[in-house]
């Protein structure tokens, strides 16, 4: 037979409170760690357009107004006669509402156009546009939030059809 006894119901309780007590300290400091990274630790950037996120869509508003509108106007009709070539070989700034041809690009080809501006590989070499790159003026977080707002706009069929 083993000299050891059964822990007394003492000893037992002692145990569980030890137990409990840990676990309570060891789930507070998860707690606040969690606080803690989600208010101070970078958030990581938006990598895509999302036209249902409001917050998204609001602050692309305000960037879209600041540096888009001038050309592609400030309820996105873009400029007259945006078809047609002007003088200096130059199409005028296209629309970016259902009667524009925005919503026929994915999303990527968007987002590089508005960083990088229009050269190849998503624009023939000699094509020649007014179209500015923004990188070094708006970070990949903005451009992406412009595209939610201008997305945003479109009808349910352009949205589909972009998606696709």
């Amino acid at each position: 037979m083993s000299d050891q006894r059964p822990p007394s119901p003492d000893r037992a309780s002692q145990k569980r409170r030890k137990f409990v007590v840990r676990a309570v300290v060891s789930g507070a400091a998860v707690a606040g760690l969690g606080a803690f990274v989600a208010l101070y630790w970078p958030t990581a950037p938006v990598a895509g357009a999302n036209p249902d996120d409001p917050n998204q869509v609001a602050v692309g508003q305000v960037v879209y107004q600041q540096y888009c509108a001038s050309c592609h106007g400030s309820n996105l009709e873009g400029q007259p006669e945006w078809r047609i070539r002007k003088s200096d070989g130059k199409l005028p700034a296209p629309p970016h509402d259902d009667s524009g041809h925005t919503w026929h690009h994915p999303d990527e080809h968007l987002f590089r156009i508005t960083k990088n501006g229009v050269k190849p590989p998503l624009a023939p070499v000699a094509y020649k546009s007014d179209m500015p790159a923004f990188e070094g003026v708006l970070s990949d977080q903005k451009i992406w939030a412009v595209l939610a707002f201008i997305k945003n706009s479109w009808s349910p069929k352009e949205r589909s059809h972009q998606n696709r």
